[in-house]
């Protein structure tokens, strides 16, 4: 079965060819990234232009690359929410475009489920190995959640961000810091090899699953200024300042969410951990989660960032599953998980 899936939930275009939810034939993904990072981050209006114009074009590699028409294609997946209304609109738009027009089941599908369903293209499947229940861990720059994965389906959302994401934390820490944008990628290229001389506070929430990064933003910010590095650094300092405040933090962001996840594992007594979204493509991250006590998987990172393969996976499994949606499916940019 081809799943031709669909993604434009923020502000990357992508669509890609998935065969029966676990092989990739193609996946192509059209990033915004060089026009958002004069802002400083995503503007949704200009989001939502640049799918429009990009859509088509992916579209048309993703079909090119996988050697298929859309006669070949069985079943259209797009993600349906959450995300930018505007950006949504565009990917939901098209793929009941082709739908109608080719008579092929719709299925929409949640964007943290996408992010769940990287883990299956990775050769192995975890439903099987190592089995449910699963822990997943989606951290991104919109998110960062726990789920308790009971079976294809059955989600229990147990922990989440109270304020800020740990992506959108990354963002505005590189942002303090003078770094750019994304705020991930430079970020930990920045503390490479870095063993920061002071320690930032960690929001632990007592004995909840949830997360809560903006106190820790806050603190960035402060130590920036103290050290003379904010809003511009002063003459002669250090250039290890920056170095020293970003390793600080990110090792504050990944202590946090790796202890949490860990806790989460014990506490439902998963067989597993799956992580997925864009920070879960960060280093030091990665590294903190396999101390678990189970099985960890983890995508490449290419699979980690939003693309369309993790919607086609997910959309296979949605389908198999009897789920579909008609004509009637609207983007939803507050969709609940379920």
């Amino acid at each position: 079965m081809l799943v031709l899936g669909i993604e434009s939930s923020c502000d990357e275009t992508a669509a890609a060819v998935v065969e029966d939810g676990i092989r990739v034939l193609s996946d192509v993904v059209s990033s915004q990234v060089a026009i958002h990072a004069r802002y400083g981050g995503v503007v949704p209006e200009v989001a939502s232009r640049q799918h429009l114009l990009q859509i088509v074009p992916v579209l048309e590699g993703a079909l090119a690359k996988a050697e298929v028409t859309l006669d070949a294609i069985d079943v259209v997946a797009v993600t349906q929410g959450p995300g930018l209304m505007g950006s949504l609109m565009v990917g939901v738009n098209t793929a009941k475009a082709i739908a109608y027009a080719r008579d092929l089941p719709l299925v929409g599908v949640h964007h943290l489920e996408g992010h769940t369903y990287a883990a299956w293209l990775g050769g192995t499947d975890p439903a099987v190995d190592p089995g449910f229940p699963l822990i997943v861990l989606i951290a991104s720059g919109a998110h960062t959640d726990l789920i308790v994965m009971r079976g294809h389906g059955d989600y229990e959302v147990v922990g989440r961000t109270r304020d800020d994401a740990a992506g959108e934390a990354f963002d505005k820490a590189g942002r303090i810091l003078g770094l750019g944008y994304p705020g991930g990628p430079v970020v930990q290229r920045t503390a490479e090899g870095i063993t920061p001389s002071f320690k930032l506070p960690r929001a632990w929430l007592g004995d909840s699953l949830d997360f809560s990064f903006s106190g820790l933003k806050t603190a960035v910010l402060h130590k920036a200024q103290e050290l003379g590095v904010y809003p511009a650094p002063e003459a002669g300092a250090d250039a290890t300042l920056v170095a020293d405040i970003a390793a600080a933090f990110q090792d504050a962001v990944v202590d946090v969410i790796a202890t949490k996840a860990i806790a989460a594992v014990k506490r439902y007594g998963a067989k597993g951990l799956v992580l997925g979204g864009g920070v879960s493509a960060n280093g030091p991250l990665r590294e903190a989660c396999r101390q678990a006590p189970v099985p960890v998987i983890i995508p490449a990172p290419k699979l980690c960032t939003d693309n369309g393969s993790m919607i086609g996976a997910a959309g296979y499994y949605r389908f198999i599953r009897g789920v579909t949606h008609g004509m009637a499916l609207d983007a939803t940019p507050s969709l609940a998980l379920g």
